[in-house]
């Protein structure tokens, strides 16, 4: 705030909103990973309460980190969210060029910090194989549940309710999507980095990002069918 007035995110320094947008995301993956390591430790013997417990914490993480940085960078944390925001709402493209970078230099951070906080070595290769149709299927479905959601709010002034509905409906489709929701290339780059219960073998990377890149594309065509003509200015 300066005064009464409130700065839009834009209006800040890129740097700064660069800056929100590396430690978002890395604090986004240590609770992602970090989570499912101590879910793995609480509950070796039962995968479905692992999975519970591991996507408890990523909703209650995800909604207060979108609270803290929203202000800052807009909290997008995710390469294909940034993209969206320039193709619906006028992004300048020098931000997409220095926002994903740092997205995926925060997750791959996120994963190191995640790894040393519960004793394992700093970068572990995961082993835990993705590369399955049904799984990038999933990856689609929620990568355009969550474009579709988040430019629903924009297009919409509810963005006030963004915390609470992404948190949710990440939550959500930890359950219903056959590949635990990723929805987001920088996550799934980081969580890579890490050979834990949320870990991505990296042979699997390529095809989950692909995915979730279509599932971007059908999310926007979406947004622009049922929310027309509601771009903000170009920035």
């Amino acid at each position: 705030m300066t005064g009464d007035v409130a700065i839009e995110p834009d209006e800040l320094p890129l740097p700064r909103r660069a800056l929100a947008e590396l430690v978002g995301t890395a604090l986004l993956v240590t609770v992602v990973v970090g989570s499912g390591i101590a879910a793995a430790e609480l509950s070796p013997d039962d995968i479905g309460l692992r999975l519970l417990e591991n996507s408890t914490a990523t909703v209650f993480g995800l909604a207060a980190l979108i609270l803290i940085f929203g202000p800052v960078s807009g909290a997008h944390f995710n390469p294909v969210v940034t993209l969206a925001d320039c193709v619906l709402q006028g992004r300048s493209p020098r931000d997409l060029l220095v926002y994903v970078p740092a997205q995926v230099a925060g997750a791959v951070g996120g994963a190191i910090l995640a790894n040393l906080m519960f004793g394992l070595p700093a970068v572990g290769s995961a082993r835990h194989d993705r590369a399955l149709g049904h799984l990038w299927l999933g990856e689609v479905v929620a990568t355009l549940g969550l474009v579709l959601l988040i430019f629903s709010l924009v297009r919409t002034h509810r963005t006030a309710l963004a915390a609470p509905a992404v948190g949710a409906y990440i939550g959500a489709a930890y359950w219903f999507t056959s590949s635990t929701s990723f929805a987001n290339p920088a996550v799934t780059v980081g969580r890579a980095f890490s050979d834990t219960f949320a870990g991505i073998a990296p042979g699997s990377v390529p095809g989950f990002v692909v995915a979730q890149i279509v599932g971007a594309a059908i999310g926007i065509g979406l947004v622009l069918a049922f929310y027309p003509g509601k771009a903000a200015p170009g920035r």
